[in-house]
């Protein structure tokens, strides 16, 4: 056989699995390490590859980094009484901010990979199935046999609004600086990077470092109030901050009542160094910043028939049309507003009729959500 056709050969192995090591390849294809390499030099001269992680041209996925849960929903049947025992339907679902944004992402046709940490438990394997069957790559993933799959229970009133929600999420304090770094020539390979705050403070610092160094856009999505101390006092780094109100003011430590407020806590988060900021209102709408102004855009009204997973079908849909090339901010809160109104009429926690035909229907003038820029 011939030097080209091995090397074709090569390159048909790495396109079914970017991230096979050298003596796997050396070991299939019956050659020896030197000229595996040989062979993968020659195809990163021509382009056909991109490095280290042989990531194809046309396959940089957007990385997503942190939970992935089994999600128990308990949701009751009339008004919920406090204090005593409420008639309830519950389900299994699976969640986690990281996966949910990977999985809404899967559906909008973009090829994206997913590092999380899962328990060597019947949950962890339903979770990594689930994931290879909806296209995410969790190849990198951390297996854990000595813990459980990480768990989130939602309490939801008989109009499907959260009312508490209860996390075991310990495992993911295993994602630490030095796994993160293990995984380097997969997440450098990334056109984007997309992290939750379940992941433990130094983690976020070290993904602040790499996005300055590796220079991949960072994006970064709050979890709760709670989490928000996790996000270190320097941003310097970051592409997006996106959060709700509540964790806005966690992070300013002060009240926001007013439009005036939520606009100079967003230039502190700038000033820290994030580029841009999103805060979500939930029913109300969005502001994002643009430059040291504030933009509003009001929220789809429609029938809710559950809230779980609608902030991170927002998140998705800002990260899809940063990947596209647009740094309009006001067209990607569009989209996602968009698909959170899908996820909000749909009892999945992920809208099963998602595509990226939705999306591509939002041009850069839609009246469907009107914007009303700051006054004053």
């Amino acid at each position: 056989m011939t030097d080209s056709s091995k090397k074709e050969q090569l390159y048909q192995l790495i396109r079914a699995n970017p991230f096979i090591s050298q003596q796997d390849l050396a070991v299939e294809l019956r050659l020896s390490r030197s000229a595996v390499a040989g062979h993968i030099a020659g195809l990163i001269r021509e382009r056909r590859l991109l490095g280290r992680a042989y990531v194809l041209p046309d396959k940089r996925p957007v990385m997503c980094i942190g939970a992935a849960n089994l999600d128990r929903k308990l949701r009751t049947i009339e008004a919920m009484q406090l204090g005593t025992s409420n008639p309830a339907t519950a389900e299994e679902v699976y969640g986690g901010v990281a996966r949910n944004i990977a999985e809404n992402l899967a559906r909008l046709n973009l090829p994206v990979a997913l590092l999380t940490a899962l328990g060597d438990d019947g949950a962890g394997r339903n979770l990594q199935d689930h994931a290879d069957a909806a296209g995410i790559d969790t190849r990198g993933s951390l297996k854990l046999p000595d813990n459980a799959t990480g768990t989130y229970t939602a309490i939801l009133d008989d109009k499907g609004e959260l009312v508490v929600a209860l996390a075991d999420m310990a495992l993911y304090d295993r994602i630490t600086p030095e796994f993160l770094a293990s995984r380097q020539p997969q997440r450098s390979a990334a056109a984007m990077t997309v992290a939750d705050l379940n992941l433990p403070a130094d983690s976020i610092t070290a993904l602040l470092a790499s996005a300055r160094s590796d220079n991949v856009p960072l994006v970064i999505v709050a979890v709760s109030q709670p989490k928000m101390a996790r996000l270190p006092a320097s941003l310097q780094g970051l592409r997006l901050l996106i959060l709700n109100r509540g964790e806005l003011e966690t992070r300013a430590g002060r009240a926001l009542p007013t439009e005036a407020d939520v606009r100079a806590a967003c230039n502190e988060v700038r000033l820290h160094g994030a580029q841009d900021v999103i805060v979500t209102c939930g029913s109300q709408g969005v502001y994002h910043t643009r430059g040291a102004e504030l933009v509003w855009l009001a929220a789809h009204q429609v029938e809710v028939i559950d809230v779980t997973g609608a902030g991170d079908a927002f998140s998705a849909a800002v990260c899809w049309s940063l990947y596209q090339g647009s740094d309009d901010l006001t067209l990607a809160c569009r989209r996602g507003l968009k698909v959170a109104a899908m996820t909000l009429e749909s009892q999945e926690t992920v809208s099963p009729v998602l595509a990226a035909d939705v999306l591509d229907e939002i041009h850069d003038f839609d009246m469907s959500a009107p914007l009303f820029p700051t006054k004053g």
